[in-house]
This record gives structure tokens, sequence and C-alpha cells, in this order.
């Protein structure tokens, strides 16, 4: 009954019109911004993002940029690009997978737009804590103005957020038990406690984690993946010509795979394609908001960085790796990461099965940690730059902790459900926020590219532009 409830929420908030909205607001933010965070200055990005991984870099902020782009990432690659994929090719037959490099393509542009916003409209919390931030609740309170909504939108967020966990959990723990054994509640155990130990550090100790895990694992991941595809590489084309081809027509049913619609290809596809690079969702807000950067729009960088390594190299490396060893039809009876776990033992025999069950768990573990410092945000905005915002910070350590403990052994149609139903909850509010402040992200975009950057090339040293708190700024026009 209740499986029956959210799956058929989550159908509704998924379905065309939100497949209308979500594509085109890709499209015509790629439109306003000249393609540039999407097949534009390949260079310029990759220079700005993974050519300047060990730099601190300039102007103001909490974490260097790489370290707040690995956080984000911690969300980003993880069981979304696993799990999620599996699940989407399932469901959606191998058409997804061409949906979701639809959502991709244009997301990086959304992801530049939420990250702006996130430098534009974050604070310093002096107080309490000494570190930049900024969430959901910031912007609406900040850009927007609507204090009450944006108290009930953190209570809201940091109250729900932790319960899309459970997917994290519900992923490593079947991992676990499908490669080594492991009973699930011992599994879900030791999750719970090695993340607890990690989020009691803050933010500086969670950056420093990511920045070490996330680029190591996400490359082992990918080289295991190709692996696949060499062993299969006679067998690529026909693989990338069944995505394309799937993504236009009917899929039929093949062995222990029941069939798919187009319709169903895209509302997979983008569903699960959003949910593994979190372009739209708002996170970009968050993660980026304490990079130290010299101009909110260098840090946008990231809007391509992130989407291009989460969604077209990692989730295209599950993806052929599913469709090449043909899992997704010859092993009817799994899903989410069990399904890409069985991919990977046809491949490599046990010690593949083993591999990806410690992928699995690392990705998991890294994401269970960077969803926690999103929520945190929220915490912070409720209690506000005081002592009880320190207290209310470590309590709540203890209550998000609770579902990825609790909810290890629920079906994962019922967790995948819920987490589409708050995750088109957060869409519809950053679409919100990007179409009311799309006046002010397009000035600082324009700013950036037109102004601060050729006089950088000139030689010249323009002022940072950074922003601190909007009472600052209040102050600094007073005075003018």
């Amino acid at each position: 009954m209740l499986l029956t409830f959210l799956q058929g929420a989550a159908d509704a908030l998924w379905g065309t019109p939100m497949t209308v909205v979500l594509v085109g607001m890709g499209l015509y933010l790629s439109l306003r911004f000249r393609f540039y965070y999407n097949f534009r200055h390949w260079g310029f990005h990759f220079r700005n993002t993974f050519g300047k991984m060990f730099q601190k870099g300039e102007g103001h902020g909490t974490v260097s940029g790489f370290a707040a782009a690995c956080t984000a990432m911690a969300n980003t690659i993880g069981v979304g690009n696993i799990g999620g994929v599996a699940t989407a090719i399932v469901s959606g037959g191998p058409g997804a997978v061409f949906w979701m490099w639809v959502s991709g393509c244009l997301g990086m542009s959304t992801k530049a737009c939420e990250i702006i916003l996130g430098q534009r409209f974050r604070v310093k919390y002096s107080k309490s804590m000494d570190e930049y931030m900024c969430d959901r609740s910031f912007v609406m309170k900040n850009a927007l103005g609507w204090k009450r909504g944006a108290l009930l939108l953190s209570v809201a967020c940091f109250t729900l957020g932790p319960w899309t966990c459970s997917v994290q959990t519900e992923s490593v723990v079947g991992a676990l038990k499908e490669a080594f054994g492991i009973p699930p509640v011992y599994a879900a155990a030791f999750l719970g406690i090695t993340c607890f130990a990690t989020i009691f550090g803050g933010l500086r100790r969670i950056s420093q984690v990511m920045e070490r895990v996330v680029p190591v694992m996400a490359l082992l991941y990918i080289l295991g993946g190709v692996a696949i595809l060499l062993q299969n590489w006679q067998e690529v084309p026909g693989a990338l010509a069944l995505i394309v081809r799937s993504a236009f027509s009917p899929t039929a049913a093949a062995g222990g795979f029941a069939g798919a619609t187009v319709k169903d290809a895209m509302r997979y596809g983008i569903a699960r394609g959003l949910y593994s690079n979190d372009a739209g969702t708002g996170y970009g807000i968050i993660a980026h908001a304490s990079a130290r950067t010299d101009h909110p729009v260098r840090q946008a960088s990231w809007g391509w960085g992130e989407v291009f390594l989460d969604t077209i190299v990692v989730c295209s490396v599950t993806a052929l790796s599913l469709i090449l060893t043909h899992a997704y039809t010859d092993f009817p009876g799994l899903d989410s990461a069990r399904l890409t776990t069985a991919a990977f033992r046809v491949s490599f025999g046990e010690p593949g099965a083993w591999f990806l069950a410690l992928a699995i768990t690392v990705f998991a573990w890294t994401t269970i940690i960077g969803m926690y410092y999103s929520c945190e945000k929220s915490v912070n905005y409720a209690f506000g730059d005081t002592r009880r915002n320190r207290i209310g910070t470590r309590l709540y350590m203890f209550y998000y902790m609770i579902p990825c403990v609790v909810l290890y052994h629920a079906k994962a149609d019922a967790l995948w459900a819920m987490t589409d139903i708050l995750s088109a909850i957060y869409v519809m509010i950053t679409i919100l926020f990007i179409v009311t402040q799309q006046k002010e992200i397009f000035r600082l975009f324009d700013d950036f590219w037109f102004r601060f950057l050729p006089a950088k090339e000139r030689g010249e040293n323009p002022p940072v532009v950074s922003y601190g708190t909007v009472e600052d700024e209040r102050r600094v026009k007073s005075a003018e």
C-alpha cells in the first residue's frame, strides 16, 4: 500500500511536465550562457577544475575550490552512478542512458547557476563556526526576502534529508551481502559508526577526507569499467547504437527484462541522471558556497567538471558494463547495486564482485558524509550564528545517522521512490531561484567573461569579486 502510494507520487512528480521543465530549463540556460558550460571553453574549464586540484585558490572562502568540488562530488559520484543507473536501465531500458546524457549535458548550465547563486548569496558565520556557507534557505531569505518560508524550508530539509541516505545504505548492505555474505546489520552498523566519526570533525575534516577518497575511488571504478569495455570491445558500437535506438522507440522484452516504452526511458533516465549529478536540485548552492575563489563565476566551471565526470564518464561506464554483460536481461531478480555487482562478477569472477562491493561501500560512505554537510547547512540557518547553532549541530549528527542504520532492510523501490519525491521538490525550489535571480546570474556571468577575465589575461590585477553577508552589503551601500 505504502509502496504503491510512493511510486504513484514519484511517477506523478516525474511525469511529462517535470521532464519538459528540466530539459527546457537546461536548454534555455545553455542558450543564455552561449553554451559556455556545455560545448565551449572546455580547455578553460579543465584548467580551472581538474587542472587546479592541488591549488588553494585566490580570494575569500573556507576551503579550496577543489575541496568544495570534492564535497559536491561525494554527493554526485556514488551509488547513483552504480545502483541508480542499474535501476534506470531495469525500469526504462537501455534508452534511459541516452536521456541521462541529455540531462547531463544540459544540466551543466543548471549546475553553473546553482554555484553562482551559492557564491553570491553566501554568508559567513564567525561566532559559531568560522565558515562561509549557503543553502536553499539562505537564498530564499537573502535573494527573495522570504524569512518565514526560508525557516520552514530549512526545517523540512534537515528533517527529511537524512532519510534519502537510506538509498545508500540499502545499496551497501546488498552489495556486501552479494559479494561477501556479510550480514546486513553488521554492514549498516559499520557504515554508521565510520560516517559519524568523520562528520564529527566538521567541514574541514569532511573536505580533507573527500579530497583524498573521492578522486582515487572514482578512478579505480572507471578503470574497472573500462576493463569490461576492453573485454567486449567488438560489442561496444552495438551497445551504443542500442542506447540511441531505444531512446526513441520502445524496447522489446528480452530474457528477464520486461521491456520499456520511450516515456519510461525518458522518465527514469532524467530522474536517475538528476539524482546522479544533482543538477537542478540545489546541492551545488550548498557545496560550492565555501569555496575560495576570486570570482563566483570561476567556481562555476565545476558545473561542467562535476557533471562531465559524473554523468558522461562514470554513469556511462556503469551502463555499458550492464549492457555488454547482458546483466539487465540475465538477472531478473536483481536490481540497484546488486545488479551492477553481478555484471562485474560476470566479467571478472568473484574478485569483480568483491571489487564492486568495496567500491559501492566507499561511494555510499562518501555520499552519506557529503549529504550530511548539505543537511547541516539547514540546521545552521535555523539556529543562526549563535551558541545554539554549535549545540544543535552536534545533536543533529545523531539524528542524521538514524535512517542510515535503521532502514538498511527497506526495499529499493520504496527508497528510490522517496528519493525521487524529495528530489522533485528540491528541483521546483531551485528552478524558482534561478528564474527569479537570472538577472543577477547573467550579470555576474557577463562581468567575469567580458571584464574580469580579460583584465586578468592582460596582466592587470582586478579586485576580487566576493560576497560575505547580505548585511555587509547593505552597510556598504548605506555608507556609499
